[in-house]
């Protein structure tokens, strides 16, 4: 099969994971409000939803293969 017989449906897909640091920080917010660390919270959140969008961005890199 060359280039252009191929379509983009022959690579498996990848999974974005912005979601989770979206929700990460928003839950954390909220935490951090209801504990009056509300900047502590946002931090947290920032940290947590990174270290999940990283764990998913290698799991997938590693499914895809690249």
């Amino acid at each position: 099969m060359n280039w252009q017989e191929s379509t983009m449906t022959d690579q498996p897909q990848s999974r974005g994971a912005g979601i989770f640091i979206v929700l990460a920080i928003a839950v954390g917010t909220a935490v951090g409000t209801a504990m009056g660390q509300s900047s502590a919270g946002l931090v947290a959140g920032i940290a947590v939803g990174s270290v999940i969008a990283i764990a998913l961005w290698l799991r997938d890199r590693k499914r895809v293969g690249r």
